[in-house]
C-alpha cells in the first residue's frame, strides 16, 4: 500500500489566505467583528450578483437553521426536504420541532424530483398540512432543476431554502447557484471547493433578512447598554480568522472550480471505455457544475459482477478515499418514520453510486495511481 493517502476532497489553500488571517491577529480581532468578516461578505455578494446579500456564519447548517426561522418554520409545522442529501440539510427540520416529508430524486440531475414534489404537496395539503418550506439541494454541484421546482413552489405559495452548500461555483443559465431560492445557502466546510476550516454563509434579497439573521446568529442581543434578550438566539457568527481563510480562498474560487472540473474529465476517460461505468454529469446545457465530487454508477449486471463496493475497496487497497453515495434520508434511523414520497430512485443511486476523489490539489501521480488501480480491476473482471 502506498503510504500517502489520496483524499476524498481535501483543503487546497494557496498561501495567501494568511495574509488575510494576519490582519486579523495584527487588528486583534479574531472573534465575530472585523474587516475579514465584511470583506468576505462582500465578495460573495459581488460574485452572486443579483443584488443578494451574504451573512457569514458558523457552518452551512447554522445557516440552514437561521434560513427556516427566517421563514416562518415552527414546531408542528411540516417541511419538504429532497432525501438524497447530507443530514445536514433535514437536522435544522428537527431543531425546530417541525416534521421533515422527504422526496425523492429524479435521473436527470440525482435532486428533487418535480413530479414526486407536487405529489407531496398535494397529498399532504389534502390532510390539512401544507409544508412550510421547500428545502432543494445542488447534489455533488449539480443544479437542481430550477424552473420546474420553482414553479411548483409559487403555483402553491411554498417558499424555497436552496441549499448550495455543494454548489459555490455551479450556475444555471448563467446565473450562480445559491440566488434561486428565497433564501440560500453555502457551505465552507474543509471539504468543500472551497474553505474557511468551517463556515457557510446565508444567502436573502433584501438587507434587513440578513441583518434578522445576523441578529440572530449573535445571541439576538437587543439595543441597550446591558444585555438584554427579547427572543431566543445562537452562537452562529463566523469568526473573522475565519473569514480572513475564506477572503484567501475567494482569490482561487474559479481556478479550483477549474481543476474540479478537469478531474471529472478525467474520470469520464478513464472510464470511456469500461462497460457498466457511467460518470454523472449535467444532461443540460443551461447547467454548469462545479463537480464538487466526481461520482460514477456500477451495474454489476454489465461489469461481470464488479460493485460499487468492489470498485470502493480496491482503491482503499490502495490507501484511496472513496465514499457511497449519500445514504437517502428517509433510510436513515433517525427520520425513516417520516413521510416519503417517490419511486426508490434514490435508493438505486445509492446502491449503485460511488464518489471518487476530486480535490482540486490532486497531482498527476495521484492519477496515475487511481488509473493503476482501476485498469487493474477490470482488467482481471
Amino acid at each position: 500500500m502506498n503510504d500517502k493517502k489520496i483524499w476524498l476532497s481535501s483543503p487546497h489553500l494557496e498561501g495567501n489566505e494568511q495574509k488575510y488571517v494576519q490582519e486579523a491577529f495584527d487588528t486583534n480581532w479574531i472573534s465575530s467583528e472585523g474587516s475579514n468578516l465584511v470583506g468576505l461578505e462582500n465578495d460573495l455578494q459581488n460574485y452572486l450578483g443579483q443584488n443578494c446579500f451574504v451573512g457569514a456564519l458558523s457552518s452551512g447548517t447554522a445557516a440552514i437553521h437561521l434560513g427556516l426561522i427566517l421563514l416562518g418554520v415552527k414546531a408542528g409545522d411540516e417541511v419538504i426536504c429532497q432525501s438524497m442529501t447530507f443530514s445536514a440539510s433535514a437536522n435544522p427540520i428537527l431543531y425546530l420541532g417541525a416534521t421533515p416529508v422527504f422526496i425523492d430524486s429524479e435521473l436527470d440531475t440525482w435532486n428533487l424530483c418535480p413530479k414526486a414534489l407536487e405529489e407531496a404537496v398535494l397529498d399532504r395539503m389534502a390532510k390539512g398540512r401544507k409544508p412550510k418550506v421547500i428545502i432543494a439541494v445542488h447534489l455533488y454541484g449539480v443544479p437542481y432543476k430550477i424552473e420546474e421546482i420553482r414553479e411548483i413552489a409559487d403555483k402553491y405559495e411554498i417558499p424555497i431554502l436552496e441549499d448550495s452548500a455543494e454548489a459555490i461555483g455551479s450556475h444555471y443559465k448563467g446565473q450562480q447557484c445559491g440566488t434561486f431560492g428565497d433564501i440560500g445557502i453555502l457551505s465552507f466546510n474543509g471539504n468543500k471547493v472551497i474553505t474557511t476550516s468551517g463556515g457557510g454563509v446565508i444567502i436573502t434579497k433584501n438587507k434587513e433578512l440578513k441583518d434578522k439573521a445576523l441578529f440572530l446568529a449573535t445571541q439576538s442581543r437587543d439595543e441597550a447598554p446591558h444585555y438584554q434578550h427579547s427572543e431566543i438566539g445562537y452562537n452562529y457568527r463566523m469568526s473573522n480568522v475565519c473569514a480572513g481563510i475564506g477572503r484567501g480562498q475567494m482569490e482561487v474560487l474559479e481556478p479550483h472550480v477549474t481543476l474540479r472540473r478537469k478531474m471529472h474529465d478525467f474520470y469520464v476517460d478513464l472510464f470511456k471505455e469500461v462497460p457498466g461505468i457511467t460518470v454523472f454529469k449535467t444532461t443540460n446545457e443551461d447547467c454548469f457544475s462545479n463537480y464538487w465530487l466526481s461520482c460514477i454508477m456500477v451495474e454489476p449486471q454489465l461489469t461481470n459482477g464488479i460493485d460499487r463496493e468492489t470498485v470502493r475497496l480496491a482503491l482503499e487497497g490502495e490507501n484511496i478515499e472513496s465514499r457511497p453515495l449519500w445514504k437517502p434520508m428517509h433510510l436513515q434511523p433517525i427520520f425513516e418514520k417520516y413521510p416519503y414520497y417517490g419511486n426508490k430512485v434514490s435508493e438505486t443511486l445509492f446502491e449503485k453510486g460511488l464518489c471518487l476523489p476530486s480535490s482540486s490539489n490532486l497531482t498527476d501521480e495521484d492519477r496515475a495511481r487511481i488509473s493503476e488501480v482501476i485498469i487493474r480491476l477490470f482488467q482481471h473482471k
